[in-house]
């Protein structure tokens, strides 16, 4: 473990060698729907080091969303979608929490204490927003404001079970608040496809204003139809695993755009 708290000559949380916050797959697609994956990597700037924490606590579920950068690409290669997808750990800022929410830098995840989020200064916070929230969600805002784009859907992953105990049951859940139709859509046309799931609707969570950004910001103020999509992430853990999910989110996508 290393934590440094220190920046660059420039000023800069990122220096050169990290890489940029956005990844664009398919910039140049015309498909209908946008995908947009924010808890993509586990990438920690050099400048902070691994925040403190053991490399096991970076590949855990606290990290990142396992599996869902997997499953969004192939789903982007398979329809011919463009796909924004976020590169650092959501222990450095979540970029599906508004940016000044406690939790957006966690000081603590799961039970799990994070070092390197304890005492951020305000220049250090806005740092992180400023290099990494901010070009993320000003790449989002742009794409989605595409006249081709008719919908917009948010690609994450959950875990079976918390610390606290509690199961959760569902293999693929839709999360929403305003716009029930595209949700309630996809889970029928999930179950066409896959009639046996276990499917959850605004779970594990509720979506708010204190706690979400996708939904609200994204969702809702773009006017388009959205969805944001949590699979659990023990299925799709591995290759096979994000080769089955994206293979059914295809002819689910698929089917929804052509409704659009």
């Amino acid at each position: 473990m290393s934590l440094h708290t220190s920046v660059g000559e420039s000023g800069r949380l990122l220096s050169p060698l990290d890489p940029d916050p956005v990844t664009i797959i398919n910039g140049d697609s015309t498909f209908p729907v946008l995908l947009v994956c924010e808890h993509a990597g586990q990438t920690v700037p050099r400048a902070l080091g691994d925040l403190g924490l053991k490399a096991d606590a970076l590949n855990a579920h606290i990290g990142w969303d396992i599996g869902a950068a997997g499953v969004t690409r192939l789903l982007a290669d398979r329809i011919g979608a463009t796909a924004v997808m976020q590169s650092y750990s959501r222990l450095v800022i979540d970029c599906n929490r508004p940016p000044e929410a406690p939790d957006a830098m966690p000081e603590v995840s799961d039970g799990v204490p994070v070092p390197g989020n304890r005492g951020v200064t305000q220049e250090g916070r806005a740092m992180r927003r400023r290099e990494i929230f901010d070009p993320f969600n000003a790449a989002v805002k742009e794409l989605r404001s595409q006249p081709h784009y008719r919908a917009i859907l948010s690609i994450h992953s959950f875990n079976p079970q918390l610390r606290d105990g509690i199961k959760r049951p569902w293999e693929i859940s839709f999360l929403y608040r305003k716009d029930t139709a595209t949700s309630e859509r996809l889970r029928q046309l999930v179950l066409e496809n896959a009639p046996d799931l276990t499917i959850g609707m605004n779970e594990p969570y509720q979506i708010d204003d204190e706690s979400d950004w996708f939904v609200p910001r994204h969702g809702e103020e773009s006017g388009l139809p959205h969805s944001l999509i949590e699979i659990r992430n023990d299925l799709i853990s591995d290759a096979a695993g994000q080769a089955g999910w994206a293979k059914l989110l295809t002819a689910v996508v698929h089917r929804f755009a052509t409704e659009l």
